[in-house]
């Protein structure tokens, strides 16, 4: 039993936002500070953009999946 499409799909796509969020959010915070604990709480806080950035993203597609009979 291999992976199917959907399953490919959505692994690459999860491992581009993963890849997104370590160079585009997560490296530009933690290198800006220097000492342990700062670079520690910065790591932290950018938590909540990825999980406000995936909420965004799935809001998008539930309106999508809702409205998809009135734009088809």
């Amino acid at each position: 039993m291999g992976l199917g499409r959907i399953e490919i799909a959505l692994l690459l796509a999860a491992a581009v936002v993963v890849v997104a969020y370590v160079i585009y959010v997560l490296q530009p915070a933690v290198t800006s500070y220097e000492r342990t604990w700062q670079r520690a709480a910065a790591a932290f806080l950018t938590l909540y953009i990825l999980v406000t950035l995936l909420a965004i993203g799935v809001l998008a597609g539930l309106l999508v999946v809702w409205f998809y009979d009135r734009w088809a």
